[in-house]
Parts: structure tokens; sequence; C-alpha cells
């Protein structure tokens, strides 16, 4: 994609050594390992074989959409039911095993169909390549951009034959929304969130399964949460939650740490989940947070609040 030469497209070193104290004290001061229990990763941590993290964690990322209270609980039943080995049972799964596992599923977009081509996909990765590394990486080498190797991986899985499936369980209904092939102008935040759990670690957050790819390598999951915040630390200048508004962010962040860009992430994204940074501010939050002095918004608010303080304290 061409840019325009007035495109942000990272942040000054000046900008970065004014803003890496503040995000590491912020990141120091946030427990973490309490929040996984709030998030999608909770379901892989469950499991120690390299192949059932990632089969149960491109499941969770990929049903990771609306509340987590809904998505949690589907994620959850379908993984108690393919038993104790998610890998081994994606390795054998068949139609019919599908229609048994999936016939009835619901969930928002999606339906059985849907994610019987996600498992069904999985299995296929894992009888040819071992695992799900070995089939991003064959993209990551044939494509030579992260874009094109997250295109070639979601088309690979989807590299079923939908005749049996529509036959046996209906015809797909979200199947675009869940594995996005062509992978088009997006952020995919969920696939982008599946790949940082794979490659960055294991630290007590992400689990660092996969060793070919390079942290270095990762883009943001950019969501709301994360695209709001970003812009409030100059990380961005773009609105949309684009995949060049993800490149801007990741960009300006590797010019924190250029070795792991996204360490960040997990952090940042719960602290606006956890409505301690919500769309409109909290004057007595932004003024206890470790990021105020790099916080356009923060720093706005809190100037507000002294000057209705101010108001307040004159008398005629």
């Amino acid at each position: 994609m061409p840019r325009s030469k007035r495109e942000h497209t990272g942040l000054s070193p000046r900008d970065a050594e004014r803003l890496r104290p503040c995000l590491d004290a912020f990141l120091a001061s946030t427990d973490s390992r309490a929040r996984i229990a709030f998030d999608p990763l909770e379901f892989p941590h469950r499991y120690r074989d390299p192949r059932d993290i990632e089969v149960s964690a491109l499941l969770a990322a990929a049903l990771a959409y609306g509340r987590a209270d809904l998505f949690r609980p589907k994620v959850d039943a379908l993984l108690q039911r393919m038993g104790p080995s998610p890998a081994a049972f994606v390795r054998a799964l068949d139609v019919p095993r599908a229609r048994e596992l999936l016939e009835g599923f619901v969930y928002r977009f999606n339906v059985g169909t849907d994610v019987a081509v996600l498992l069904l996909g999985m299995g296929r990765a894992l009888r040819e390549h071992g695992g799900l590394e070995a089939l991003f990486v064959r993209g990551l080498e044939a494509r030579g951009s992260w874009h094109g190797a997250l295109d070639a991986f979601t088309s690979a899985l989807r590299d079923v034959p939908m005749a049996p499936l529509r036959e046996s369980l209906g015809p797909e209904r979200g199947l675009h929304h869940l594995l996005p092939s062509p992978l088009g102008p997006g952020a995919a935040k969920r696939l982008n969130l599946f790949l940082r759990w794979m490659v960055r670690g294991p630290d007590g957050v992400d689990l660092g399964v996969w060793k070919t790819v390079r942290p270095s390598a990762l883009l943001i999951p950019l969501d709301t949460h994360i695209g709001r915040i970003s812009k409030h630390l100059g990380l961005t200048r773009r609105n949309d939650l684009s995949w060049r508004t993800a490149e801007e962010v990741t960009a300006s962040l590797r010019a924190l740490d250029p070795e792991d860009p996204v360490r960040f992430d997990f952090a940042l994204c719960h602290y606006g989940m956890s409505g301690v940074c919500p769309t409109q501010p909290v004057p007595e939050n932004c003024s206890r947070c470790k990021l105020l002095p790099a916080c356009s918004v923060g720093q706005k608010t809190a100037r507000a609040r002294s000057g209705m303080k101010g108001t307040r304290g004159r008398t005629g």
C-alpha cells in the first residue's frame, strides 16, 4: 500500500523517550495475571501441549467478539466436548463428528458450519504440516508480508469440502467473519490476537509456543480500546480500526521496543475493558493514571478539573 508523505509512521525518538517511562511504569503496575480470567486467553492456558494450546487458542480467538460473558460459555462448552486434547480431536474430526459437536450451535454471526470449517481446517493443518505454526510460516515465506501471511493462513484453513458440511449442518452464515478470506483492509484483531498469544512469551500472559516467528514481527491486535488509548498517547493520528492504523500504532510501539513492540497490548486493552479508562474520561481515574504525563486527554481532563476546583474556591 503506497503511503502519503504526511502519514504518521511512528513516534519520533524524542517522543519515544518521553513515553517509554510512562508505559513501563504502567505495565509494572498492572496485575496482568489477574486479568487473564477476564480474557479469552484463559482457554489456551488450560493446556500444556503446544498443539492443544494453538488449537484451543485459535478457536477462542475466532469466537472472541461481542460480550465476554456471552462468547466464553460457547468456547468453554465446545472445548469441554472436545475432550482433554483439542488437537487430537480435530486431527480425527470428520463431518459426522462435526455434526455431533456443532448441530444447533449459534453465536451471533456464526453457526455450526462456520465453526466446523475452522476445526476441520485446523485438523488438516495438523495432519499435513504438524501444527498451525508451520502453516502460518509457509504463508509468511511465500507472501513475504504479515498481511499476506495471514491471508494465506485463513485461505488454507478454509480449504475444506463444503458440500458435505452444508448437507449435514446447513449453509454457512458468518464464515468470512470467523475466517476472513481474502483478508481485506480491516485490522484482523482476533487473528493478530491469536498470533500474539502464540509468538510472545512465555511470560505469564502470552504462551510463546511458536518458536519460528519473532515477536518483533507482530502487529498490534487493534480494537476500540487500543485505538482510543493509542490516540490519547500519540501512537496514531488515525481514527479508524483498519490494518493501516494497526501498522501505525505498531510502528510507534516499535520505537519504544523494537524487539517486542506489542508487549503493552494486554495491559492497555484491559485498562479500557475494565472501565478504568472509558470513552468518557473519569477525572478521578485520570489524576491517578500512570499514563497521565503522556496522555493528551488525561491532561486536558485534569486541567478542566483543576479549573473547576479553582472556580468553586473563589468568593465574591
